[in-house]
């Protein structure tokens, strides 16, 4: 059992840190580009990925992601940034309903055998 576990605690390390360094954003890396730290995890699976896991990636910006004062994570519903974008995309869903008036009207004319106003 011992010798499993030797073999799949890196394993599972190495793939984890690797994920992570893939979809980290280039900003939160800190001291080696992005591509170094992939490889460096590829070929030293268990020193590069606890040096990934401690210092490749800056965990203070990662954290301040939800976008609250503070750096604390916010409900989306408790969010204004948030509910400010939803306010925004309400002129897109009229354009779309338009749209689709407009488009049920041409086919119900097609349908029926009138000629499509140009």
């Amino acid at each position: 059992m011992l010798r499993v576990l030797m073999i799949l605690v890196p394993l599972a390390l190495s793939i984890y840190a690797f994920i992570d360094c893939v979809t980290t954003q280039e900003k939160d890396v800190r001291f080696i580009p992005k591509p170094v730290w992939a490889i460096l995890i590829l070929l030293f699976p268990l020193v590069g990925s606890v040096s990934w896991l401690i210092i490749g990636r800056d965990r203070a910006t990662a954290e301040r992601i939800g976008g609250a004062p503070g750096g604390r994570w916010v409900a989306p519903d408790d969010n204004p940034e948030f509910l400010k974008s939803l306010k925004d995309d309400d002129s897109h869903l009229r354009d779309w309903e338009a749209d689709l008036r407009r488009r049920e009207e041409e086919l119900k004319r097609r349908e029926s055998g009138e000629e499509p106003k140009e």
